[in-house]
């Protein structure tokens, strides 16, 4: 083992302005993805429309303990036909925040099913789920409790940390105690692990992930829709 930690942390903080944690944002049609993404990137409501493909903010967020987090959002569309492209968003994905509407009960079976059909899929395990009760601020929302059982959360696998969050996207009640809450269990997933692995925009010579192992490469920035994992291990 040896001082690896340190290594690790000497060579991620050499890369600040490359580092940031890719997030995928996935949910029901209608739960209010789009409406908390657009809340947490310009603090007021953005009134939004169905989402038909995906939308993508880079946001940075200012934790309790004052430190800023540059977070890579990408937000899927929820609708039946566009959620078997949500495990294409996942591969490369530190969380998941999973967007739960706690009014519409009559739809949370659906929702337990795609949260736990996302959360099986190998390339997911161990990682972070950040459960979003939106719309907690109406008189008939259900408890975090009744949410918790209907979503089966105690079924979920013991691989995979998760945290159930009230919110209300629409005035952002709860979303940065959520996110926070995501962050530290990211970090602790990260820590456990083999390695530690940051999402970069751009790649160098010598640090170009190939079959698992670093190869060096010319400079060039990534599209958008393609990101880069590296992994620094011990």
């Amino acid at each position: 083992m040896g001082n690896g930690l340190s290594d690790q942390t000497s060579i991620l903080s050499s890369l600040p302005s490359f580092q940031s944690f890719h997030i995928v944002i996935l949910g029901l049609d209608c739960a209010g993805k789009t409406t908390v993404l657009y809340r947490l990137q310009f603090n007021e409501f953005v009134n939004t429309v169905p989402t038909k493909g995906f939308n993508t903010e880079k946001i940075k967020v200012t934790l309790g303990n004052s430190k800023t987090v540059t977070f890579h959002f990408w937000d899927v569309g929820g609708q039946e036909k566009l959620r078997p492209l949500w495990k294409s968003y996942t591969r490369c994905t530190d969380g998941i925040v999973f967007v739960v509407d706690s009014v519409d009960v009559e739809r949370m079976e659906e929702a337990k099913t795609e949260l736990h059909k996302i959360t099986r899929i190998s390339e997911n395990q161990g990682v972070p789920v950040l459960i979003v009760a939106n719309k907690q601020d109406l008189r008939n929302s259900l408890s975090l409790s009744e949410i918790e059982k209907l979503l089966a959360m105690g079924e979920l696998s013991s691989s995979t940390p998760w945290h159930l969050q009230p919110t209300c996207a629409i005035i952002g009640d709860g979303l940065k105690e959520g996110l926070e809450k995501l962050h530290d269990m990211i970090i602790k997933e990260k820590m456990n692990g083999d390695g530690f692995c940051v999402c970069v925009e751009w790649v160098f010579s010598g640090l170009v992930l190939t079959n698992g192992r670093v190869s060096s490469a010319w400079s060039a920035r990534l599209p958008s829709w393609m990101p880069l994992k590296l992994c620094f291990v011990e």
